[in-house]
């Protein structure tokens, strides 16, 4: 009979630890998939400021040779994310997207084209903004005056991608706050619950002249392991998460390298042995204080 109970509480006792790795490795992983957006969203953000566009015009009495020369000049520049040479033909193109509009402005101006040639430049992230934009643009035409006749960029979209990304921003890390309060509640939980059926066990080491760092070292060191595995887990669901949308869904393409997981692990790691280690924390000390009678 005794064995049996014995053998019943060894299989409860290891089936409440799994249910608490599980569930804090899903909250883990809900924490992981709010780092993961938001490092997704950083990259977005970093793309969409340097596709941004400034064209240089120069006067007409510059030639291909001139501007190339400029090019190699301005290449060397922090400031830009790339500088290219654009020929008459390809702002053609570009201007008008298609051939027939091709054959008709070229037919307009007698097979000539109106188009002169001019460089492009795209800034780094730093730069792409309004106050970015327009340092760089007095920088260009004071460097090269006497060669510089315009240089133009679409204001409002600088204003607008700046703008939108910072609104989505603020929705996203409110959202973001809302959720890790909740994970965070949730483990705190799950941890509290798992200590509630020790109770005994902790008063029992008390009553027989335990001291409160005796009996607390091994729950913290479970809990750091717990934070551990957890983690390792919860790193599992969501690369398997990644593997099986990339996978099978072919309009998404979630782009993660090795730095973006171990930045995403780190978090989720540190994230779940601060929290357990607390948590553990604070429940411990709720039991050690509390009366022998107020445990039942």
């Amino acid at each position: 009979m005794s064995e049996n109970v014995e053998k019943f509480s060894k299989r409860g006792l290891r089936t409440s630890y799994v249910s608490t790795i599980i569930g804090i490795s899903l909250v883990l992983f809900l924490v992981g998939l709010i780092a993961g957006g938001m490092f997704g969203l950083k990259t977005v953000q970093t793309q969409a400021k340097e596709d941004l566009q400034g064209d240089i015009f120069f006067n007409p009495e510059l030639n291909n040779s001139d501007i190339k020369q400029i090019l190699n000049e301005l290449s060397t520049w922090s400031e830009f994310k790339s500088v290219f040479f654009v020929s008459p033909d390809k702002a053609m193109d570009e201007f008008t997207g298609d051939e027939t509009a091709k054959k008709q402005i070229l037919s307009i101006f007698e097979q000539s084209n109106p188009l002169p040639s001019t460089i492009g430049y795209k800034p780094k992230e730093a730069y792409a903004t309004k106050e970015g934009m327009a340092q760089l643009k007095t920088k260009i035409e004071e460097s090269y005056k006497e060669e510089i006749e315009e240089i133009h960029y679409d204001k409002e979209s600088v204003e607008k991608i700046n703008l939108g990304f910072k609104q989505f921003v603020l929705l996203f890390l409110a959202v973001a706050g809302l959720l890790i309060i909740v994970a965070v509640a949730m483990i705190n939980n799950t941890i509290r619950l798992a200590l509630y059926s020790k109770r005994f066990t902790i008063k029992t080491m008390q009553l027989v002249g335990a001291t409160s760092t005796f009996i607390r070292k091994p729950f913290l060191l479970n809990s750091i392991w717990q934070g551990l595995f957890s983690a390792v887990l919860g790193m599992l669901i969501l690369v398997g998460l990644f593997v099986t949308v990339n996978n099978f869904l072919e309009s998404i393409e979630i782009p993660f390298d090795p730095k973006t997981l171990t930045l995403l692990f780190f978090v989720q790691l540190v994230t779940g042995i601060i929290i357990t280690f607390v948590s553990t924390w604070f429940s411990l000390n709720k039991y050690l204080r509390m009366k022998l009678d107020d445990l039942y």
